[in-house]
Protein backbone atom coordinates (compact mmCIF):
# COMPACT_ATOMS: atom_id res chain seq x y z
CA UNK A 1 0.00 0.00 0.00
CA UNK A 2 1.82 3.27 -1.14
CA UNK A 3 0.58 5.45 1.68
CA UNK A 4 1.01 2.91 4.59
CA UNK A 5 1.88 4.49 7.61
CA UNK A 6 2.22 3.64 11.13
CA UNK A 7 1.52 5.31 14.42
CA UNK A 8 5.56 5.29 14.95
CA UNK A 9 6.59 6.73 12.01
CA UNK A 10 9.06 9.70 12.47
CA UNK A 11 10.76 11.96 10.46
CA UNK A 12 14.25 11.06 8.97
CA UNK A 13 16.93 12.57 11.37
CA UNK A 14 20.60 11.98 10.27
CA UNK A 15 21.69 12.20 13.71
CA UNK A 16 20.09 8.63 14.27
CA UNK A 17 23.26 7.33 12.08
CA UNK A 18 25.59 8.10 15.21
CA UNK A 19 23.59 7.53 18.09
CA UNK A 20 25.15 5.84 21.05
CA UNK A 21 23.49 2.97 22.64
CA UNK A 22 24.00 1.69 26.34
CA UNK A 23 24.76 -1.91 26.52
CA UNK A 24 25.32 -3.67 30.31
CA UNK A 25 26.81 -0.55 31.74
CA UNK A 26 29.47 0.48 28.64
CA UNK A 27 27.87 3.20 26.23
CA UNK A 28 28.79 2.82 22.64
CA UNK A 29 28.65 3.73 18.74
CA UNK A 30 25.41 1.88 17.09
CA UNK A 31 27.51 -0.41 15.21
CA UNK A 32 29.08 -1.70 18.30
CA UNK A 33 25.59 -2.27 20.20
CA UNK A 34 25.32 -5.75 19.91
CA UNK A 35 24.37 -8.60 22.05
CA UNK A 36 24.81 -12.19 22.02
CA UNK A 37 23.11 -15.22 20.12
CA UNK A 38 22.50 -16.70 23.34
CA UNK A 39 21.15 -14.39 25.17
CA UNK A 40 17.33 -15.27 26.21
CA UNK A 41 15.62 -12.39 24.61
CA UNK A 42 16.91 -13.27 21.02
CA UNK A 43 16.47 -16.44 21.73
CA UNK A 44 12.87 -16.57 23.20
CA UNK A 45 11.72 -13.14 23.88
CA UNK A 46 12.47 -13.56 27.58
CA UNK A 47 12.34 -9.86 28.70
CA UNK A 48 10.66 -6.82 29.29
CA UNK A 49 10.75 -3.24 28.30
CA UNK A 50 9.35 0.27 28.58
CA UNK A 51 9.29 3.62 26.09
CA UNK A 52 9.76 6.89 27.43
CA UNK A 53 9.17 10.02 25.28
CA UNK A 54 11.93 12.99 26.10
CA UNK A 55 10.08 16.52 25.99
CA UNK A 56 11.85 20.04 26.87
CA UNK A 57 14.94 18.23 28.60
CA UNK A 58 13.09 15.61 30.58
CA UNK A 59 11.66 12.10 30.32
CA UNK A 60 7.46 12.45 30.38
CA UNK A 61 6.36 10.56 33.08
CA UNK A 62 9.60 8.95 34.18
CA UNK A 63 8.67 7.47 37.70
CA UNK A 64 5.11 6.13 36.42
CA UNK A 65 7.35 3.88 33.62
CA UNK A 66 10.14 3.39 35.70
CA UNK A 67 7.61 1.45 38.13
CA UNK A 68 5.95 -0.35 35.25
CA UNK A 69 9.47 -1.65 34.16
CA UNK A 70 10.35 -2.72 37.42
CA UNK A 71 6.84 -4.20 37.64
CA UNK A 72 7.27 -6.47 35.27
CA UNK A 73 10.42 -7.56 36.17
CA UNK A 74 9.12 -8.65 39.16
CA UNK A 75 6.26 -10.69 37.51
CA UNK A 76 8.65 -12.60 35.25
CA UNK A 77 11.31 -13.08 38.32
CA UNK A 78 13.56 -11.14 36.35
CA UNK A 79 16.16 -9.10 38.60
CA UNK A 80 17.12 -5.88 36.21
CA UNK A 81 20.31 -5.77 38.37
CA UNK A 82 20.10 -2.03 38.89
CA UNK A 83 18.11 -0.19 41.61
CA UNK A 84 15.43 2.81 40.31
CA UNK A 85 17.89 5.41 40.90
CA UNK A 86 20.51 2.74 38.79
CA UNK A 87 18.33 2.97 35.76
CA UNK A 88 17.65 6.16 35.91
CA UNK A 89 21.10 7.31 35.55
CA UNK A 90 21.82 4.69 32.96
CA UNK A 91 18.62 6.49 31.13
CA UNK A 92 20.73 10.21 31.70
CA UNK A 93 23.99 8.56 30.91
CA UNK A 94 22.58 7.68 27.22
CA UNK A 95 20.88 11.34 27.08
CA UNK A 96 23.62 13.46 27.83
CA UNK A 97 26.25 10.92 25.29
CA UNK A 98 23.65 11.93 22.59
CA UNK A 99 23.15 15.53 23.63
CA UNK A 100 19.54 15.11 23.10
CA UNK A 101 17.03 17.35 24.86
CA UNK A 102 13.71 17.16 23.60
CA UNK A 103 11.50 15.11 20.57
CA UNK A 104 13.97 11.79 21.39
CA UNK A 105 12.63 8.51 22.27
CA UNK A 106 14.00 5.53 24.43
CA UNK A 107 13.62 1.97 24.54
CA UNK A 108 14.55 0.74 27.64
CA UNK A 109 15.32 -3.55 27.49
CA UNK A 110 16.11 -6.30 29.90
CA UNK A 111 16.48 -9.76 28.91
CA UNK A 112 16.98 -12.73 31.37
CA UNK A 113 20.59 -12.60 29.80
CA UNK A 114 22.94 -14.87 27.99
CA UNK A 115 21.86 -18.81 27.82
CA UNK A 116 24.82 -21.41 28.13
CA UNK A 117 22.83 -23.51 26.06
CA UNK A 118 19.95 -22.63 23.70
CA UNK A 119 17.10 -24.63 25.04
CA UNK A 120 13.84 -22.74 27.44
CA UNK A 121 14.93 -23.67 31.26
CA UNK A 122 15.59 -19.96 32.64
CA UNK A 123 17.71 -21.84 35.24
CA UNK A 124 20.19 -21.85 31.97
CA UNK A 125 20.48 -17.80 32.29
CA UNK A 126 23.27 -17.76 34.23
CA UNK A 127 25.42 -14.64 33.86
CA UNK A 128 22.88 -12.00 34.74
CA UNK A 129 20.53 -10.24 32.91
CA UNK A 130 21.37 -7.76 29.61
CA UNK A 131 20.49 -4.36 29.78
CA UNK A 132 19.85 -2.07 26.59
CA UNK A 133 19.02 1.32 26.06
CA UNK A 134 18.35 2.69 22.40
CA UNK A 135 17.91 6.20 22.27
CA UNK A 136 16.80 8.25 18.73
CA UNK A 137 15.69 11.48 17.88
CA UNK A 138 11.89 11.16 16.78
CA UNK A 139 9.70 13.81 16.08
CA UNK A 140 6.28 12.64 14.97
CA UNK A 141 5.38 12.58 11.42
CA UNK A 142 1.63 11.57 10.33
CA UNK A 143 0.26 12.73 7.05
CA UNK A 144 -3.16 11.30 7.74
CA UNK A 145 -5.36 9.42 10.51
CA UNK A 146 -4.92 5.66 10.68
CA UNK A 147 -6.99 3.67 9.14
CA UNK A 148 -7.60 0.34 11.52
CA UNK A 149 -8.87 -3.01 10.58
CA UNK A 150 -10.61 -5.60 12.67
CA UNK A 151 -7.85 -8.81 12.96
CA UNK A 152 -9.01 -12.25 14.68
CA UNK A 153 -6.13 -11.96 16.67
CA UNK A 154 -6.78 -11.63 20.24
CA UNK A 155 -5.10 -10.34 23.30
CA UNK A 156 -4.33 -13.43 25.72
CA UNK A 157 -5.81 -14.27 28.83
CA UNK A 158 -3.93 -13.36 32.39
CA UNK A 159 -3.42 -16.93 32.24
CA UNK A 160 -1.82 -17.76 28.63
CA UNK A 161 0.13 -14.70 28.25
CA UNK A 162 -1.15 -11.33 30.30
CA UNK A 163 -1.28 -8.60 28.28
CA UNK A 164 -1.20 -6.34 30.87
CA UNK A 165 2.67 -7.23 30.71
CA UNK A 166 5.18 -5.48 28.50
CA UNK A 167 7.20 -8.30 27.63
CA UNK A 168 9.51 -9.04 24.26
CA UNK A 169 6.99 -11.70 23.55
CA UNK A 170 4.81 -9.46 20.51
CA UNK A 171 4.60 -12.28 17.91
CA UNK A 172 0.95 -12.22 18.92
CA UNK A 173 0.96 -8.93 18.35
CA UNK A 174 2.95 -8.55 14.81
CA UNK A 175 1.00 -11.08 13.41
CA UNK A 176 -1.84 -8.65 14.00
CA UNK A 177 -0.50 -5.57 12.69
CA UNK A 178 0.65 -8.05 9.49
CA UNK A 179 -3.23 -9.28 9.23
CA UNK A 180 -4.45 -5.43 9.28
CA UNK A 181 -2.05 -4.37 6.74
CA UNK A 182 -2.93 -7.53 4.61
CA UNK A 183 -6.54 -5.86 4.68
CA UNK A 184 -5.43 -2.60 3.88
CA UNK A 185 -5.01 -0.77 6.92
CA UNK A 186 -2.22 0.46 8.80
CA UNK A 187 -2.87 -1.12 12.05
CA UNK A 188 -5.19 -3.66 14.11
CA UNK A 189 -8.23 -3.57 16.26
CA UNK A 190 -8.25 -6.56 18.30
CA UNK A 191 -11.10 -7.30 20.32
CA UNK A 192 -10.93 -9.17 23.97
CA UNK A 193 -11.83 -12.74 24.81
CA UNK A 194 -16.02 -11.80 24.93
CA UNK A 195 -15.48 -9.97 22.10
CA UNK A 196 -16.00 -6.43 22.59
CA UNK A 197 -13.16 -3.92 21.12
CA UNK A 198 -9.76 -4.01 23.16
CA UNK A 199 -7.08 -2.33 21.63
CA UNK A 200 -5.14 -2.39 18.19
CA UNK A 201 -1.39 -3.83 18.57
CA UNK A 202 0.42 -1.13 19.36
CA UNK A 203 -1.51 1.17 21.16
CA UNK A 204 -4.29 2.23 23.53
CA UNK A 205 -8.18 2.92 21.48
CA UNK A 206 -10.71 5.61 22.58
CA UNK A 207 -14.03 6.07 21.01
CA UNK A 208 -16.19 9.56 21.05
CA UNK A 209 -19.96 9.24 21.23
CA UNK A 210 -21.73 11.98 22.34
CA UNK A 211 -19.56 14.24 23.83
CA UNK A 212 -17.86 10.68 26.32
CA UNK A 213 -14.69 9.04 25.79
CA UNK A 214 -15.23 5.25 26.27
CA UNK A 215 -12.26 2.99 26.30
CA UNK A 216 -11.69 -0.34 26.69
CA UNK A 217 -12.22 -2.27 30.53
CA UNK A 218 -8.57 -2.42 30.59
CA UNK A 219 -8.95 -5.99 31.42
CA UNK A 220 -7.06 -7.07 28.27
CA UNK A 221 -4.69 -4.49 26.86
CA UNK A 222 -1.86 -2.98 28.16
CA UNK A 223 -2.76 0.09 31.17
CA UNK A 224 -0.79 2.11 29.03
CA UNK A 225 0.62 5.47 31.05
CA UNK A 226 -0.89 7.72 28.29
CA UNK A 227 -4.27 6.23 27.92
CA UNK A 228 -4.37 6.76 32.11
CA UNK A 229 -3.40 10.38 31.62
CA UNK A 230 -6.30 10.57 29.26
CA UNK A 231 -8.56 9.07 31.73
CA UNK A 232 -7.26 11.67 33.70
CA UNK A 233 -7.10 14.60 31.89
CA UNK A 234 -11.31 14.03 31.29
CA UNK A 235 -12.35 13.71 34.63
CA UNK A 236 -10.21 16.80 35.77
CA UNK A 237 -12.19 18.45 32.80
CA UNK A 238 -15.28 17.55 32.88
CA UNK A 239 -15.02 15.60 29.97
CA UNK A 240 -17.09 11.88 30.45
CA UNK A 241 -15.36 8.88 30.61
CA UNK A 242 -15.81 5.25 30.41
CA UNK A 243 -13.77 2.53 31.04
CA UNK A 244 -16.51 -0.37 30.06
CA UNK A 245 -16.77 -3.14 27.49
CA UNK A 246 -18.51 -1.69 23.63
CA UNK A 247 -18.61 -3.77 20.86
CA UNK A 248 -18.07 -3.01 17.03
CA UNK A 249 -21.72 -1.81 16.28
CA UNK A 250 -20.64 1.07 19.04
CA UNK A 251 -17.21 2.00 17.18
CA UNK A 252 -18.53 1.77 13.59
CA UNK A 253 -20.94 5.08 14.87
CA UNK A 254 -18.52 7.12 17.35
CA UNK A 255 -18.21 10.19 16.35
CA UNK A 256 -14.24 10.22 16.59
CA UNK A 257 -11.52 7.27 17.67
CA UNK A 258 -8.05 8.03 18.94
CA UNK A 259 -5.11 6.26 20.00
CA UNK A 260 -2.97 6.37 22.73
CA UNK A 261 0.70 5.62 23.65
CA UNK A 262 3.92 7.02 24.38
CA UNK A 263 5.17 7.56 20.86
CA UNK A 264 2.59 9.35 19.47
CA UNK A 265 0.14 10.71 22.46
CA UNK A 266 -2.93 11.19 20.50
CA UNK A 267 -3.22 9.55 17.44
CA UNK A 268 -6.67 10.11 15.68
CA UNK A 269 -8.46 7.12 13.78
CA UNK A 270 -10.22 8.40 10.23
CA UNK A 271 -11.80 4.27 9.51
CA UNK A 272 -12.39 1.15 11.16
CA UNK A 273 -13.32 -1.94 8.13
CA UNK A 274 -13.59 0.63 5.76
CA UNK A 275 -16.02 2.38 7.80
CA UNK A 276 -15.57 6.25 7.86
CA UNK A 277 -15.18 7.30 11.25
CA UNK A 278 -17.12 10.92 11.78
CA UNK A 279 -15.61 13.41 9.92
CA UNK A 280 -12.65 11.56 8.85
CA UNK A 281 -10.78 14.03 10.65
CA UNK A 282 -9.43 14.66 14.45
CA UNK A 283 -12.35 15.48 15.94
CA UNK A 284 -13.17 18.41 18.28
CA UNK A 285 -12.73 16.20 21.42
CA UNK A 286 -9.49 14.67 20.41
CA UNK A 287 -8.12 17.80 19.65
CA UNK A 288 -8.87 19.14 22.80
CA UNK A 289 -6.89 16.19 25.22
CA UNK A 290 -4.31 16.32 22.55
CA UNK A 291 -3.84 20.08 23.72
CA UNK A 292 -4.35 19.07 27.29
CA UNK A 293 -1.83 16.59 27.39
CA UNK A 294 0.29 19.04 26.32
CA UNK A 295 -0.55 21.60 28.83
CA UNK A 296 0.23 18.83 31.69
CA UNK A 297 3.61 16.96 29.75
CA UNK A 298 4.86 21.01 29.54
CA UNK A 299 3.46 22.02 33.48
CA UNK A 300 5.68 18.07 34.39
CA UNK A 301 8.95 19.70 32.74
CA UNK A 302 8.68 22.97 34.53
CA UNK A 303 7.90 21.19 37.33
CA UNK A 304 10.70 18.98 37.37
CA UNK A 305 13.25 21.92 36.15
CA UNK A 306 12.50 23.91 38.78
CA UNK A 307 13.10 20.89 41.52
Amino acid sequence: MADHVTTHQAEEDARNESIQIYVDGRIVPKDDAKVSVYDSGFMLGDGVWEGLRLYQGHWAFLDAHIDRLFEAALAIDLDIGLDRDGVKEALFATQRANDMHTDAHARLMVTRGVKVRPFQHPSLSRSGPTFVIIMEHSRPSLPRPIRLATVPHQRGLPMTQDPKLNSHSKLNCILACIAAEKAGADEALMLDVHGFVNTTNACNFFIVRKGEVWTSTGDYCMNGITRQKVIDLCRANDIPVYERNYSLVDTYGADEAFLTGTFGAQTPVAEIDGRQIGSGRMGPVTERLRGLYKELVSAEAARAGAE
